[in-house]
């Protein structure tokens, strides 16, 4: 059976593999000049390959198309990848969130695994190599139109993820190349991405990290995001932990509309004991300026802007704050406001949202329904997971899967 796989990144580099280990003759083909490009940015470098948590429990962390994922989850596991990767030379470490890191913290090294494990079933590897579209004849896959020549196989994988981080070559062939075999095409938009926010009074904390606070972001009435985390304030808006996973839970409400947003300062205390906590400190300091009380409950870059929003005069004494602004000053540690607008561009994200749709694809063998013999696996699928490992885990999975199916 002669494969061939469009694209070197995670999910590619793993069919690959997995179809060359099932005894087919591959070629794997890769525009750039490197294997796994994007692995190397991946985990500020130090590539987070995987997550050790429980298999349940990646299907929680899967944004979109969870249910999608059954199969190909349990048919190459978390500790599959981790055992795969340890097989090949590269020893693993397990962090904080049970995040998975080569040893070394060198992304290099993920990919030298790959690297090893291709040339260990055979897989010949053409680099520079660009796809300008499918072959396809009566419904059924012949092959791929590539920038030198067309080239003939049985089976064709592709892998070439989705727009995230463009200049590692995502740049949305995979899901040109299936719109035009009729495949249909979930709203490709960036996911694990910062966010630009409305006032300004955001860039005023430009650098100002928040730890234990609380996000919380609606659309009207409707909750859409609620956690507790950590999260950063930059000259455009939000980004940190918090607001990137917010991201992947709100993209698509920001298309046409902005979204209000709140941050809970002191979610660990009610309002009752913040009232108590503000009346200790105002007690033998009727004569200081609100603002050196603020300082014991705000980050000194919050304090300025606590008193913009609260409309209080930098030199407003403690003996002159009513009961109504007490209960401001509250109302806004734990309601702290501000406007999401937009998202940031697919340059700074992570990984894209939406894609070729699952509905289309057969979830125990990544083929397509439309097309005989065509596979698809990783990002250019309408799948998209939170930070820590698990969008990986997403193009292992449905590329191992999509090479052993393949294979059959």
């Amino acid at each position: 059976m002669k494969v061939i796989v469009v694209g070197g990144g995670a999910a590619g580099m793993m069919a690959a593999y997995a179809a060359a280990s099932y005894g087919c003759d591959v070629t794997l083909l890769e525009k750039n000049e490197k294997l796994g490009k994007k692995i190397y940015i991946t985990g500020k470098g130090r590539c987070n390959f995987t997550n050790a948590c429980d298999v349940e429990d990646l299907f929680q962390n899967v944004v979109s198309n969870p249910k999608f994922m059954y199969s190909a989850f349990y048919s190459f596991t978390n500790q599959q990848v981790m055992d795969f990767v340890a097989d090949h030379g590269t020893p693993y470490k397990v962090e904080r969130g049970e995040r998975v890191f080569p040893v070394s913290d060198h992304a290099s090294d993920v990919t030298g695994a790959f690297q090893r494990a291709l040339k260990s079933v055979g897989v010949k590897i053409m680099l520079n190599t660009e796809v300008k579209g499918l072959r396809v004849q009566d419904g059924v896959i012949c092959g791929v139109d590539t920038v030198d020549g067309p080239m003939e196989a049985e089976r064709v994988i592709v892998c070439t993820g989705g727009l995230s981080y463009p200049t590692t070559g995502s740049t949305g062939d995979g899901v040109r190349f299936a719109e035009k075999l009729g495949h249909s095409i979930a709203t490709l938009r960036p996911a694990l991405v910062p966010m630009n926010t409305k006032e300004d009074y955001i860039p005023a904390m430009q650098g100002l990290s928040l730890k234990n606070v609380e996000l919380t972001i609606y659309h009207g009435k409707k909750k859409l995001y609620d956690e507790f985390g950590e999260m950063l304030f930059t000259h455009f808006g939000v980004s940190g932990p918090l607001c990137l996973s917010a991201s992947s839970r709100v993209g698509k409400y920001l298309d046409d509309a902005s979204l209000q947003a709140e941050i809970d300062l002191k979610p660990k205390l009610d309002k009752d004991t913040l009232d108590q906590r503000l009346l200790r400190e105002f007690k033998g300091n009727e004569n200081k300026n609100i603002s050196n009380v603020l300082g014991s409950l705000l980050p000194k870059k919050m304090i300025p802007v606590f008193m913009e929003i609260l409309e209080f005069a930098e030199d407003k004494k403690i003996n002159s704050v009513t009961v109504e602004e007490r209960n401001e000053i509250i109302r806004l540690l734990k309601h702290f406001p501000f406007t999401i607008v937009s998202l940031r561009s697919f340059k700074e994200a992570i990984v894209t949202q939406g894609g070729v749709s699952v509905k289309e694809i057969n979830p125990s063998t990544m083929e397509s329904k439309l097309v005989e013999g065509l596979y698809f696996a990783g990002e250019v699928l309408d799948i998209d997971c939170y930070t820590g490992g698990f969008n990986l885990q997403v193009a292992w999975s449905t590329g191992y899967l999509a090479g052993m199916c393949a294979a059959s």
